[in-house]
Parts: C-alpha cells; structure tokens; sequence
C-alpha cells in the first residue's frame, strides 16, 4: 500500500460512513422524541469527533498540514488501517440496522422505544460506540501524521467518555431492571468474557 492509496482507503471510509448515517438520519427525525438529554456538554463532545474524524484528517489529506508531524508510512500499517475500516464500516451498518428508528445522533428516547437486546446489542451495549474507536485505529494507520492520524482518537475519547454514563443513566431511567439485568450481561463496547 502506498500513502496516497491510504489516503484514498481513509476517505472512501469517510463517505461510507456519510451514505451509511444520512438515511438513518433522516428516518430518525421521523420518529417523535420522548425524552431528550441534549446539552451543550454533548454537541460539543459531537463536535470534538466530527474535529477528529473529519476536519483534521480532512485538512491533512487536502493540504498536507501539519506536515511537521509527519512520520514515514509504513504499507503493513495501510493494510491494517484498511482491515480495521471495513471492520468499522461493517459493525457501523449493523449497529444503525439493528437499533432501527430507536437511533439518534444526540441522546434521546423515541414514542414507543424499545431496548434493544438482539443481534450486535446481544454481546456489547454500544457496538456504534465501538465502531467509532475502530474508525479512529483505521485513522490513525492510514495517515501518517502524529496530529492528523491520532485526532479521531481524541475526538472519539471526548464523545465517548463524555457521553456513554449519561446515556446509560438515560437508558437505565427508561428501562428500570431490564437495564439493569442487561448490564450484567453484556459489556459497553467489549463483550464480557462469560
């Protein structure tokens, strides 16, 4: 792999991601909400992945800068980068599939949401959530920039930690000992080993 296909494979991830959410988008604001926990506190963790995920990467591929933190590709790190974005992709399509008109960009219950149990959400509570940190690793081998390539981690460590107790806490409210229960069984991102 060269650095421009790299590049390529990173920005083909991007609009994959983009042609994979816009649907889901558009059928979400269809479905009336419940109960909203929007805070500046989340569109600015929103904003601080889009930075890393998009912008940042963006820029670099676009314009080259910052290339004082540029660093020697390595093809190995291309081909892992471009394994680690279809695994991305993958688990980024079930997980809307799966969670259906309960998906939202921001943290909200939907008229008549359910908790969903099946499929992804049978092993890990937030398979997304884990399809962002996959995208973030995919970054990261693909551009080899030190700013560039570790942005989508960064923005992702901002969204998730800043984000997943208070959707938990807005989870475990709506659903009492169901979620509970369903804790127990499953881990957030990684399954549980039992």
């Amino acid at each position: 792999m060269t650095p421009m296909l790299a590049e390529v494979v990173w920005g083909v991830g991007l609009v994959a991601w983009a042609i994979i959410r816009v649907p889901h988008q558009s059928r979400a604001r269809k479905t009336r909400v419940t109960s909203s926990a929007k805070t500046l506190q989340d569109r600015l963790a929103l904003l601080a992945a889009a930075v890393g995920l998009c912008l940042v990467p963006i820029l670099f591929v676009a314009t080259g800068f910052p290339g004082f933190a540029n660093y020697t590709f390595q093809p190995w790190l291309g081909w892992l980068g471009l394994l680690i974005e279809l695994a991305f992709l993958c688990l980024f399509y079930a997980s809307h599939q799966q969670l259906g008109k309960y998906w939202s960009v921001t943290l909200e219950i939907r008229t008549e949401h359910r908790l969903v149990t099946d499929g992804l959400y049978r092993y890990v509570r937030h398979p997304m959530y884990l399809s962002f940190w996959l995208w973030a690793i995919a970054q990261l081998c693909l551009l080899p920039n030190g700013i560039a390539g570790s942005a989508g981690l960064v923005g992702v460590a901002t969204l998730y930690f800043s984000r997943v107790r208070h959707e938990e806490a807005m989870m475990r409210d709506t659903f009492g000992t169901s979620y509970d229960e369903y804790t127990r069984q499953t881990g957030r991102i990684i399954p549980k080993p039992w």
